[in-house]
């Protein structure tokens, strides 16, 4: 055993908070996007798998619709998953923003360091995981995976039913991407959850809000987000090159 396995930092507990309470309007009618299948197995079942995949994450919290927490209890059950990760489902709320704080307050005594991940992100790679984590573990307070833009960025004026002028150009090398899971010290995402009561976009907006320092590190293209039916085309072809790739 290494002398690493004795430190401080490698003492640090990581829990993972997964909200999944959102219906996903945007891929039509049907079950909650988090629940809708992707290679036969639910989009929260490869979350869970993702985050549970780094040694790090030794507790998951899935935030479940509502009135669905038995269901994905028992999705959760039917499924194989890690031994050495711990495993709850609590019932979410009406907003992300509050489906997180649920999750949070379900989290026990003992674990420093926050992961929030978006059920619908459900092929993050181990390693952006790890990277989360070990920034956290270094120091930072928030840290972000993200990537870098293939598109240039016009900001506009929003303009209903008609062409939109537009405002600005930022420039495309100051800007990026951001994915999840986003990491957090405990202590310091359960003070936004209870101070920011607008709407968010992220976790680590709130943070900034708070006038907390938030950095970036590499994110993953195979961490992007399944939207649109579209983008479950993308996810299918991902974990078929991964099948190709691994031999199964």
């Amino acid at each position: 055993m290494s002398d690493e396995s004795h430190s401080p930092r490698a003492a640090v507990r990581t829990a993972a908070v997964i909200p999944a309470a959102g219906r996903g309007v945007r891929l039509g009618p049907g079950a909650p996007k988090a629940l809708r299948a992707l290679n036969g197995t639910p989009m929260l079942i490869h979350a869970v798998r993702a985050l549970a995949a780094s040694r790090a994450v030794s507790l998951v919290v899935v935030v479940a619709p509502p009135d669905g927490a038995a269901e994905v209890r028992s999705l959760l059950d039917a499924h194989a998953l890690p031994e050495r990760t711990d495993f709850v489902v609590v019932p979410g709320g009406e907003s992300r923003q509050e489906s997180v704080k649920l999750g949070l307050d379900a989290l026990p005594d003992g674990y420093d360091i926050v992961l929030v991940h978006d059920a619908a992100r459900p092929l993050v790679p181990v390693d952006t995981v790890d990277s989360v984590v070990e920034a956290v573990r270094e120091g930072a307070v928030a840290v972000v995976p993200a990537v870098p833009l293939a598109d240039t960025v016009k900001e506009v004026e929003p303009t209903p039913d008609a062409p939109e002028p537009v405002v600005a150009t930022p420039v495309r090398a100051r800007l990026r991407a951001v994915q999840t899971p986003q990491g957090f010290d405990r202590k310091v995402l359960v003070h936004a959850h209870e101070t920011v009561t607008e709407d968010v976009t992220d976790d680590a907006s709130m943070i900034e809000q708070l006038g907390g320092t938030v950095v970036v590190v590499p994110g993953h293209e195979e961490a992007f987000k399944v939207t649109r039916p579209l983008d479950l085309v993308l996810a299918e072809a991902v974990l078929a090159r991964r099948r190709a790739n691994d031999g199964f």
